[in-house]
């Protein structure tokens, strides 16, 4: 049984939403890897004027992905990106037994290859992460954690142009 002390929640900010602004951010990614994303978001975010509020970060593609990680040792994105490695492995494939017997058991490649071999590991990944994330606007500032970063992860094997749609309601 867990003995943590949970304080109470305070309201920083209560009222109507009366402005939102929409935005794009394009980014060229080098190939798979994390891209911090951190500052054009925060750049375009204090051209809006809104300073209390909500963004929605929206990655429009299904093989790369969104996420908020730690920015300041970038050994623990070298280890999540091995871990995702391992959870959807390039030319890895699904066992198919057809005698009952493991020991004949041969791997069966993904059946979506037809855009390549990092393809279909690429979807998965990106199901594993996710393509938005929520982001709570106070005082014109993202409310982000001390060591925390928005990162594009980038699933692909070869460099791609990414497109990510920004969505604020505030005010």
């Amino acid at each position: 049984m867990s003995r943590a002390k949970i304080g109470r929640a305070e309201t920083l900010v209560a009222g109507a939403a009366a402005r939102q602004a929409l935005g794009r951010l394009m980014v060229e990614t080098a190939g798979p890897g994390f891209t911090e994303i951190t500052a054009e978001v925060a750049r375009w975010l204090a051209g809006t004027g809104v300073r209390d509020g909500l963004l929605t970060a929206f990655c429009r593609h299904t093989s790369a992905s969104l996420a908020i990680q730690e920015n300041a040792d970038p050994d623990v994105r070298t280890d999540l990106l091995t871990a995702l490695d391992r959870l959807a492995p390039r030319n890895a494939g699904y066992v198919h037994d057809t005698e009952g017997s493991c020991a004949k058991s041969k791997p069966v490649p993904y059946l979506h290859r037809s855009e390549g071999a990092d393809d279909m590991p690429a979807h998965i990944r990106t199901m594993l992460t996710d393509v938005s994330l929520s982001i709570p606007v106070i005082g014109g500032r993202l409310a982000l954690g001390t060591w925390q970063g928005v990162y594009l992860i980038e699933h692909r094997d070869q460099p791609h142009r990414r497109e990510i749609v920004l969505h604020l309601v505030g005010d």
